[in-house]
């Protein structure tokens, strides 16, 4: 009987002290057990050129986190970050649940992104379908493996009052814009496009190479293409551009670095988004009643501009996914959707057609060309189609590097055998 009585107080003491120390941590932690804690969903993306943009998100995590009773965190960090960070979450099977994937990067994850083909399917069927790039970007081995979110238009912006008393007429064609910048380089306010490690300057190469009728690879997205007469023009046009219209400091420019040129009086062209415009007129800079905006250049074989833009996916480690596809869901309804590009006010151009009549771009003269600027849109690697080693020959900026080669000094025949030979070992898994 002492025995028993005894083995039961032990007992109730261990378990009392369990319990105690339990409560103690659950004190000290200041959280409650995991079983109570409220779910929750995090979403990576950048830091948006348009502030507003990244203001109306966030307000949107907190009504569906209202909503839903849950809590959704939006991290944005900046968009050169983004390709080694989404790498050290796939590395190491942990990180966000949502993440934007820039470009190709689709293709460079597709063993750990969730399809979303309900998903995908009835946005398109709701909104008179998705464009053919989305579909190239996002529709990979028969799966929808992300949504294509966004893409920023890459029209020519320009000072119309620097070219009006210059008494030049609005760029159509890379040449005229060659032109107009040996005038103006000489009156003091030159053109610019970078040549440099920035997003900016893989998107402008693409246009200026197919425009001269160039490409990088073939249509099999193996067959190395450079050595070419079009590829050789692409280069001499750029040496010419920068000789004669351009100042060296293109040679080391960020993404925002044009922007600052465009606004701040002296630069009369660049090649970009909206987001110039958008950030002296926010801040009521005079300047902004005299930048306009055109149609991306053509060239001797057409016009085109490699269309970025990003997507949003679901890693398959995610522990929410379920919650994710919901929040997702959430953002592409149609008033939240279009909530956001007002915020962006239209820097934001949906890869879904029911949105080119959307009012942000015709409230604006200055933006009615926007939505038309798609036409002319190719995805990078173009005629190929979008894949992992196109992407990290942009990560790498080994066609920004060429052209630096180039304009430098470096003869043209060798600048493109060296972008030839980094195209190679990419293409052969042998990139470093």
């Amino acid at each position: 009987m002492n025995t028993q009585r005894g083995v039961n107080r032990r007992g109730f003491l261990r378990v009392t002290a369990g319990g105690l120390t339990g409560l103690a941590g659950i004190l000290a932690l200041r959280r409650p057990p995991a079983l109570a804690q409220q779910r929750e969903v995090t979403l990576l993306s950048w830091n948006h050129f348009v502030p507003a943009s990244d203001e109306k998100l966030r307000e949107q995590a907190a009504a569906f986190s209202k909503q839903r009773g849950v809590t959704v965190r939006v991290d944005t960090i900046a968009h050169l970050q983004i390709p080694s960070k989404i790498a050290a979450e796939v590395q190491t099977q942990s990180g966000h649940d949502i993440t934007i994937l820039q470009r190709s990067h689709t293709y460079l994850y597709k063993k750990y992104l969730v399809p979303l083909d309900e998903l995908a399917e009835d946005l398109g069927r709701k909104h008179g379908g998705w464009y053919d790039f989305a579909r190239d970007y996002c529709f990979i081995d028969g799966r929808w493996l992300a949504l294509f979110w966004l893409v920023g238009t890459f029209p020519g912006l320009y000072n119309k009052r620097l070219f009006d008393e210059a008494g030049l007429a609005t760029p159509d064609t890379w040449e005229d814009l060659l032109n107009a910048g040996r005038v103006l380089k000489k009156r003091g306010h030159p053109v610019g496009i970078a040549i440099s490690h920035c997003a900016d300057a893989n998107t402008t190469f693409w246009s200026i190479l197919w425009c001269h009728g160039g490409k990088i690879v073939e249509a099999d997205g193996k067959t190395v293409a450079m050595r070419t007469p079009e590829m050789k023009a692409t280069l001499e046009y750029y040496k010419a551009l920068y000789q004669d219209a351009m100042e060296n400091e293109v040679l080391s420019w960020d993404d925002a670095s044009n922007n600052r040129f465009l606004i701040s009086g002296k630069g009369a062209w660049i090649h970009n988004p909206i987001s110039a415009y958008e950030t002296a007129r926010t801040k009521n800079m005079p300047i902004h009643h005299d930048i306009y905006l055109h149609s991306t250049p053509a060239g001797p074989a057409g016009r085109y501009w490699g269309i970025g833009g990003a997507s949003l996916g679901i890693w398959k480690f995610s522990k929410q996914i379920d919650l994710a596809k919901e929040f997702i869901t959430y953002l592409f309804e149609p008033e939240n959707y279009s909530n956001w590009i007002v915020a962006s006010n239209g820097f934001n151009h949906p890869a879904l057609r029911s949105y080119e009549t959307h009012s942000v771009w015709q409230e604006n003269p200055k933006f009615t060309i926007l939505p038309q600027e798609l036409q002319y849109g190719r995805p990078r690697g173009w005629p190929a189609k979008p894949n992992e080693h196109i992407q990290i020959i942009e990560d790498n900026y080994i066609l920004p590097d060429m052209v630096a080669k180039a304009v430098t000094g470096t003869p043209i025949d060798q600048a493109i055998a060296w972008g030839e030979e980094q195209v190679r070992k990419v293409l052969e898994g042998k990139a470093g």
